[in-house]
C-alpha cells in the first residue's frame, strides 16, 4: 500500500499480515484521517466474517478455549483473526499479558492474525480500538475471535460486536446467584463449562449455570445450549464448533445480518460521542441529524459529527478512532 492514495481492502489483501499490522498502527493514530475512515467505511459493507465473543471470568481459560478454536477452524481450511484484549499495564500503559503468552498460534501461518489490545480504562470489557479493527478483520478473514478482558457488570460490551457471543466458566466457580450478580448471563448465545476434565464438578457447574440462565428476564436465555468442553484434550471443541455455526446459521439473511451489524454501528457511535462530548454533545448530534448515516457510514459519520461538535464547541476535546472512547457498553 503506499502513501500516496487512499488505501483499499483489495490493497490490504494483498499486503497481508504485515500490511494489516500497519493499518491497525495507523488507525490508532490516525485522527480522523480521511483514507483510513474511506477504508473502514469500505469494510464495513465488506464483513464476510463471523464475528464470535469469548467473555468470562479471567482464569476460566479463554485463551486455551480459544487456541482450540484457532486449530480446529484451520484444520477446516479457515482464516482467523483474533484480538485479544487485556488488562493494562500500570507502569506501561500497554498491553499487561500479551498474545505470545496467552495463545498458541503458528506464527508463520499467513491465515492466522492475532493482536492484543490494552483496555486501559475503558469499562465494558473491550479497548477502544476494538471496534474498528473488529470491522476491518471481518471484512479479511472467515472468523474473527474477539477475546476480552474479563466480566462483570460492565463487561457486556461484547454483546454489540460480536455476532455470537460464548460464555465460558470453570468448576466451582460459584453458584447461580453469582453468574446472575455478574450479569453476564443476559447476552451469551452459547455457554461453556471449561476444564471437562474434572468431570464431577464440571456437571455440577453446567447445572448452576443451567439454573443461572432459567432465572433470567428474557426467556430465551433459558434456550442457550451448555457445553462442557476440556481445550487441552480438544475434547467437546467439535461440538462446541457445531453449536457455533448452528447458532450463525439463525442469524438470517445476508440482509439480516446486514441490519444487526447495522444497529451495532448505531450503538458504537452514539456511545463513542457520548463518551467524548457528553451527553449534550450526543444531543447536538442527534439535532445535527448525522446519526441517521451510521447505517452505511459510521466511521465518516464520527468524523462529521466531530467536526460538527468541534465548530460550536472550541473547547470540546478531538476523539479520535482508538485512544479516548470504548465501544459501546
Amino acid at each position: 500500500m503506499t502513501q500516496s492514495a487512499a488505501p483499499t481492502l483489495a490493497d490490504l489483501r494483498k499486503a497481508g499480515k504485515a500490511g494489516l499490522a500497519r493499518t491497525l498502527a495507523r488507525l490508532e493514530a490516525a485522527e480522523g484521517a480521511a483514507d483510513v475512515l474511506s477504508l473502514l467505511d469500505e469494510a464495513f459493507g465488506d464483513g464476510r466474517g463471523h464475528v464470535i465473543g469469548i467473555t468470562g471470568p479471567p482464569g476460566v481459560g479463554k485463551s486455551t478455549l480459544v487456541s482450540a478454536l484457532i486449530t480446529t477452524f484451520r484444520d477446516a481450511d479457515q482464516t482467523v483473526a483474533v484480538i485479544a484484549v487485556d488488562p493494562s499495564s500500570k507502569r506501561r500503559g500497554g498491553a499487561l499479558l500479551g498474545d505470545r503468552t496467552r495463545l498458541t498460534v503458528d506464527p508463520e501461518d499467513p491465515g492466522i492474525f492475532v493482536r492484543s489490545m490494552a483496555a486501559r480504562e475503558e469499562l465494558g470489557g473491550l479497548a477502544a480500538l476494538t471496534t474498528p479493527a473488529v470491522v476491518l478483520m471481518r471484512a479479511l478473514f472467515d472468523r474473527v475471535i474477539v477475546e476480552t478482558v474479563g466480566v462483570g457488570q460492565s463487561e457486556t460490551a461484547i454483546g454489540d460486536v460480536a455476532d455470537t457471543v460464548v460464555f465460558a466458566v470453570q468448576p466451582a466457580s460459584g453458584d447461580s446467584l453469582q453468574f446472575m450478580k455478574a450479569g453476564i448471563v443476559e447476552i451469551p448465545h452459547i455457554a461453556v463449562v471449561t476444564k471437562g476434565d474434572m468431570q464431577g464438578h464440571a456437571d455440577r457447574a453446567a447445572r448452576e449455570l443451567e439454573s443461572a440462565l432459567q432465572l433470567a428476564t428474557d426467556d430465551a436465555m433459558a434456550q442457550v445450549p451448555i457445553q462442557i468442553v476440556s481445550a487441552p484434550e480438544r475434547r467437546g471443541i467439535d461440538e462446541l464448533v457445531a453449536t457455533i455455526d448452528h447458532h450463525r446459521s439463525t442469524l438470517g439473511t445476508p440482509q439480516a445480518l446486514r441490519d444487526a451489524r447495522a444497529k451495532q454501528a448505531g450503538l458504537w457511535l452514539g456511545h463513542r460521542i457520548h463518551d467524548v462530548f457528553g451527553r449534550r454533545g450526543l444531543e447536538r448530534a442527534r439535532q445535527h441529524g448525522i446519526l441517521d448515516a451510521a447505517p452505511l457510514r459510521p466511521f465518516r459519520a464520527y468524523a462529521e459529527v466531530s467536526a460538527a461538535l468541534e465548530a460550536n464547541d472550541k473547547s470540546t476535546q478531538s476523539g479520535t478512532l482508538g485512544s479516548t472512547v470504548a465501544s459501546p457498553a
